[in-house]
């Protein structure tokens, strides 16, 4: 994985209203030469062995030694899927153990199944009145206890009648208000799945619908929308981009700030969101932190390529059931760097991050949660002060980038009786970056090309409340408040205005944002449940507002088959960096033409039709239609720019909410729960993503890519004495159309001595389809108080050096490709006790 930042501002800034294109061109042209990757297929290799001996040495981990007959605990609660509130006298048995093992709920719906054997086993969770639930395959290590949250749906018939028995519920989101295009991630799936790297966003990317095509970073695309569409959301309230290396206004980076020590079972969302949701247009992350042990103290050590961490949770006194859990992480390349072993090339990217969740259940007063997450990184390569070491143009310059994020919140539930809670969520975040690019004189005397300094800061309050009337009723309302606050500023040199500094945005203030909602979620018989709702969001800085209607509906028309439709508005501010750019109008003076940009909207339709062809194979298909209108574009006729085309939130252009666009797609899964030591997931999405810019042509976007068909699966082999342990083997491919990119026109270009394109021609080019397998080999043994996992993941197995960007080369006068990564090797070591 290359560690080092897409970053696709400008080294060269460029003249207004020529197009964002131009100076996109101009960074890739400068990067390939100034920016050394961390991980070129060549040089990681070549230090593959220096780092696996490094690694292995620090670990001096017993995994040679011989099998017991182990066991552990799984516990954990059953409660009511939408009021929240405990089951008390449900049922819970391990169906795969011969005698059954079984447990019943107390009276705050909490079981525990002590000295179960350890290895994978399937729970059955039954309740009168309520659906049946299995979960399939659940493992149980030695080193941890398995502490699972149940969430049962209440039955419409009436308690005398027969309880009919739900389908599995593998991949149904959290979020009872959730009709379609949302599924849960689990925290198994994200270690599982090959080239996830304990990553939730990368996960998802073997989701149908969702595409990448960049090895560097986690940023993804869904359904054809640029990925700054992206909302994340932790504990109930918005964050800012939880990644290492990301920039301004962008939804992803190299590396999760999320350690799965930290993550719980959460949802990701792919349109037609329930009204609860507001300030996105392409996708949801709504990230959940589990709560630590309260009963046992536990520990996690892993030591790998990325990173080394370390988690700790447990009780915070005896007989009390509060809890807290922290993790802290700092990347490996960075430790091995200060003390002299310099693996990484000339740029070492470096971050750190640090996350914690203490919980503080009352008597009588709710339950009270404190969190907080914070993530650090930069990557520098500066240039050697000694002339004479200088045998390239490139080593005459400084090219620095930092970039980090925090937040930190307290969540508080209370149950006011048993149908209704009351969820409030106060937090503080913040988010910044800085980048420097700098020309070294033969005097060492510094000359700034370009620079940049944005930082945002929110106070955000979030009330919900959620009341289930009767086993059909369900209405939740709620309202948020962010107050915005930024110091932004950047300036860069303007090649045609003889090379003068000019600035571009220079602006420090703050602003609100309301959001209001409300959701029902009506049960109409066993078989039709209806969700509705209305969202409402209103931006202060310029009084632009928007009222969102929700709608789905499914019906289970058969015993294993289900139809559902789904309808949404959705809305989302630009970045205030592109409110408050500054344009040049003569004498010194400049204007802020983008503070009135409407609102980007989207109206999103979806179909999808489900079918379980047996237990543990389900197929599924939707087809989905999106209209977007309020798009920022140029208002010149002559210039095809639009914000939707942008990864980041730096555009120093005027814009208007002019433009249109649109996505169409239909998409496939055919998925294999893990049952019987295997899995897998075939998903494959046709679809168009096209806009339409001043002079009223419709063209393709950057991110059309118009076809992706993932296939991955595993299975594991239980080994040694009663087969105590086990052997993963993970594959995925992926097939990808490549993203759109504008044409050079090589024969200007080479008469003017920069980079010229063919501005009509927008996005008219397609990279090459790219092509990415990977490979995860994993080795879990247990012992009496400890797990040891070993991994290895093999990305991009082939060394396939995909297309990432042309640009062009002056010093040749000539069109350049510049590639991705090759293979990369990321060994992981991993200690639970």
């Amino acid at each position: 994985m290359k560690l080092y930042v897409n970053r696709n501002q400008i080294l060269t800034a460029p003249t207004y209203q020529q197009g964002w294109e131009k100076a996109q061109a101009e960074y890739e042209r400068q990067q390939k030469k100034l920016r050394k990757p961390v991980n070129t297929s060549g040089s990681f290799i070549k230090n593959f062995k220096t780092k696996a001996m490094v690694l292995l040495c620090l670990l001096g981990c017993p995994i040679m030694v011989f099998s017991q007959n182990l066991s552990q605990t799984i516990r954990g609660k059953v409660i009511d899927r939408e009021s929240q509130t405990p089951l008390i006298g449900a049922s819970i048995s391990i169906t795969n153990l011969n005698p059954v093992k079984g447990s019943i709920t107390d009276a705050e719906g909490n079981f525990k199944l002590e000295k179960v054997p350890v290895g994978r086993h399937t729970l059955k969770i039954n309740y009168i009145g309520y659906e049946e639930q299995t979960i399939p395959e659940l493992l149980l290590g030695s080193g941890k206890e398995l502490v699972l949250t149940v969430g049962l749906t209440e039955s419409i018939r009436q308690m005398d009648e027969v309880v009919i028995t739900a389908q599995p519920d593998k991949g149904k989101p959290l979020n009872d208000m959730a009709t379609l295009s949302a599924r849960s991630i689990s925290v198994e799936e994200t270690k599982r799945y090959a080239a996830s790297v304990n990553d939730p966003a990368r996960a998802a990317m073997s989701y149908a619908g969702v595409a990448t095509t960049d090895d560097g970073g986690n940023e993804i695309v869904v359904r054809g929308n640029s990925p700054k569409g992206i909302l994340w959301r932790l504990e109930g309230i918005e964050v800012p981009n939880p990644n290492h290396f990301g920039e301004e206004g962008a939804s992803g980076g190299g590396i999760s700030i999320l350690s799965v020590n930290m993550i719980d079972n959460s949802d990701f969302f792919t349109g037609a969101f329930p009204a609860e949701y507001g300030n996105a247009l392409s996708g949801i992350f709504d990230m959940k932190l589990r709560s630590g042990n309260n009963e046992k103290r536990e520990h996690a050590l892993q030591v790998g390529l990325l990173g080394v961490d370390f988690a700790t949770e447990g009780p915070i006194k005896k007989n009390y059931k509060g809890s807290y859990l922290a993790n802290y992480r700092y990347s490996t390349l960075g430790i091995l760097s200060k003390i002299g072993v310099n693996i990484g090339g000339d740029a070492i990217p470096e971050f750190q991050d640090f996350s914690f969740k203490v919980l503080l259940p009352s008597t009588k007063a709710g339950i009270f949660t404190l969190w907080g997450i914070g993530g650090y990184s930069t990557q520098a390569q500066e240039a050697v002060r000694d002339a004479s070491e200088w045998k390239e143009k490139e080593d005459r310059f400084d090219d620095i980038f930092k970039s980090g994020m925090g937040a930190t919140g307290l969540s508080h539930v209370y149950f006011v009786n048993s149908k209704a809670y009351l969820e409030t969520v106060l937090s503080l975040s913040g988010n910044f970056t800085k980048y420097r690019y700098d020309s070294i004189g033969t005097d060492y005397n510094v000359n700034t090309i370009y620079q940049e300094s944005f930082k945002n800061y929110a106070g955000r309050a979030s009330v919900l409340y959620n009341h289930k009337i009767n086993n059909q009723h369900t209405v939740r309302v709620g309202a948020i408040y962010s107050n915005l606050n930024f110091n932004l500023f950047s300036e860069g040199r303007n090649e045609d205005h003889n090379n003068q500094i000019e600035r571009f945005v220079d602006n420090k203030g703050g602003t609100g944002l309301w959001q209001g909602y409300g959701q029902w979620k009506y049960r109409i018989s066993e078989k039709v449940t209806l969700n509705t709702g209305l969202h409402y969001m209103r931006l202060a800085l310029n009084g632009n507002s928007a009222l969102e209607p929700r709608l789905g509906i499914r019906w289970n028309f058969a015993p294993n088959q289900a139809l559902g439709a789904a309808f949404g508005t959705h809305s989302r501010n630009e970045s205030m960096a592109v409110y408050f750019v500054q344009q040049p109008i003569g004498n010194g003076q400049y204007s802020q033409s983008n503070k009135d940009l409407e609102l980007t909207k989207a109206r999103h339709y979806v179909l999808s039709y489900d079918r379980l062809l047996r237990e543990d194979l389900r197929f599924k298909v939707e087809t989905y239609y999106q209209q977007l209108y309020n798009l920022a574009i140029s208002p010149d006729s002559n210039n095809t720019l639009a914000a939707l085309n942008s990864r980041n939130g730096l555009m120093p252009d005027s814009l208007v909410s002019n433009g249109t666009g649109r996505n169409y797609g239909v998409e496939m899964s055919l998925e294999k729960f893990f049952t019987n030591n295997y899995y897998f997931l075939v998903t494959s999405s046709l679809y168009n993503s096209k806009y339409t810019a001043a002079d009223g042509i419709e063209r393709n976007t950057r991110f059309n890519g118009q076809h992706i068909l993932n296939a991955l699966g595993g299975k594991e082999f239980k080994v040694g004495k009663n087969s105590g342990n086990l052997i993963g083997l993970n594959v995925r491919l992926l097939w990808a159309g490549g993203n759109r990119y504008t044409p050079l026109n090589i024969e200007q270009s080479r008469l003017q001595g920069k980079a010229v394109y063919y501005e009509k021609q927008s996005f008219a080019s397609q990279a090459p389809d790219y092509f990415r397998t990977d490979i995860r080999v994993s080795y879990r043994k247990n012992r009496p108080k400890a797990s040891y996992i070993l991994s290895l993941d093999i990305q991009n197995a082939t060394n396939r050096l995909n297309f990432y960007n042309q640009y062009y080369d002056e010093d040749t006068q000539s069109l350049k490709i510049s590639t991705q990564t090759g293979l990369i090797p990321v060994l992981n070591y991993r200690i639970e006790f």
